[in-house]
């Protein structure tokens, strides 16, 4: 696979995911400094993941390149987010330097998930279903115990997704997230209208 200078990436969540995008020139890599957590705000209805600095994490993601350094279609797809620039937190693969940014909520913008803005089912099946891919179940299960915000109720929307970018799952990648949510003691809610 070719490498490009310029403009990357760093994906924690359904970018880990590589059916969910079509960025080319994807490699796992690691950020430091940062932890993952379900928070919601107002410009989404439903609960979603945020990268949240922390000195003393670090956590598994994939970083790829953003062709052109057009970031207008990935600022799109992240509009909840602001994206800021973290080229010295990110332990990646490649030979030379890169230029590379983090999606984040702002700080002031977000707040706990509630029944009313529960996380997504099949949100998190195709974030998981990327961890299996990436990482295997150690990875996988190493996303689990770096993410903050387990009290958060996950809505079953399995018979009807409601994200966007839903995948269908292997049974045994369906039986790792569900085992998982039950090691965590995670309430499931029945789906409601979003």
């Amino acid at each position: 696979m070719t490498t490009h200078e310029g403009a990357f990436f760093f994906g924690y969540g359904s970018l880990v995911n590589l059916s969910t995008h079509d960025y080319a020139d994807a490699h796992p890599a690691r950020a430091r400094g940062w932890r993952r957590a379900w928070r919601h705000t107002q410009l989404r209805p439903v609960a979603f993941l945020t990268a949240l600095p922390d000195p003393g994490s670090t956590i598994d993601g994939m970083i790829a390149h953003v062709p052109g350094d057009d970031w207008s279609a990935l600022d799109e797809r992240e509009h909840a987010y602001a994206r800021v620039a973290v080229p010295d937190d990110i332990d990646h693969p490649l030979p030379h330097r890169i230029d590379v940014a983090i999606y984040s909520i702002p700080h002031d913008a977000h707040g706990r998930p509630d029944a009313a803005h529960p996380v997504l089912m099949s949100y998190l099946d195709v974030v998981v279903q990327g961890y299996l891919q990436q990482f295997g179940e150690a990875g996988a299960r190493r996303f689990f115990d770096s993410t903050s915000g387990w009290d958060a109720p996950v809505m079953d929307d399995r018979e009807s997704p409601v994200y966007p970018r839903h995948r269908l799952l292997a049974p045994s990648e369906r039986d790792f997230v569900d085992a998982e949510l039950r090691r965590l003691k995670v309430r499931i809610i029945d789906q409601h209208p979003v």
